[in-house]
């Protein structure tokens, strides 16, 4: 198994867990409090992780390259107001309505993706993808 894929399958593992995990635990909390403890665990979480990986070490690196620093803060903002959402809906929604809603962004991604980085999709692909946004649509819909 190549080293991506591998990587991918353990992120779709562990984005189902936090669907899971989300929905047990916001029962008697609001979304944005509970986006806040979720996000609060994880920057502590990630700072263990750089930590013992050394990452830290290299942290000027950061303000040499601003324009990155820059994407990572719209990725931040973007990401915290998509845990945002999720927590909202599955406050009140049924999480297996949510989550294949929420994993629409694969459909989003891919377009933005052909269309800003003019990455190449092969026609399975475009298959593939049509069959996530109706298979999406049926679930919402059922």
């Amino acid at each position: 198994m190549s080293n991506w894929l591998f990587y991918a399958v353990l992120a779709a593992i562990s984005a189902s867990f936090v669907t899971v995990f989300t929905k047990l635990g916001i029962k008697n909390l609001s979304p944005s409090m509970a986006t806040t403890l979720r996000a609060i665990i994880m920057a502590l979480f990630l700072m263990i992780v750089s930590f013992v990986k050394g990452d830290l070490n290299n942290i000027s690196s950061v303000i040499e390259h601003k324009k990155d620093l820059l994407f990572l803060v719209f990725a931040g903002i973007s990401g915290a107001l998509s845990w945002l959402f999720l927590n909202i809906a599955l406050k009140t929604g049924k999480t297996w309505q949510v989550a294949p809603i929420d994993k629409l962004s694969v459909v989003l991604t891919v377009i933005i993706s052909v269309l800003i980085f003019k990455e190449q999709i092969s026609t399975k692909g475009i298959v593939g993808v049509v069959f996530i946004g109706m298979g999406t649509i049926l679930v919402a819909l059922a």
